[in-house]
């Protein structure tokens, strides 16, 4: 993405069997999104929910 970084984001992710959810905060406005996927494959989990993110803020 040509988008420039959303800024401090939290990310957390919760393993829960064969899934694991990953949540991603932006700091500066408080703003929560989250992804769900297959627990071997977290990066890929965690760069759904960046962009999830970077979609949330620019909508306003």
């Amino acid at each position: 993405m040509n988008d420039p970084a959303p800024g401090e984001v939290i990310v957390e992710f919760t393993r829960n069997g064969a899934y694991v959810k990953c949540s991603a905060i932006h700091v500066a406005s408080g703003r929560e999104v989250s992804a769900l996927g297959p627990a071997n494959e977290p990066k890929a989990v965690e760069r759904v929910a960046l962009a999830k993110l970077k979609r949330a803020l620019a909508a306003g």
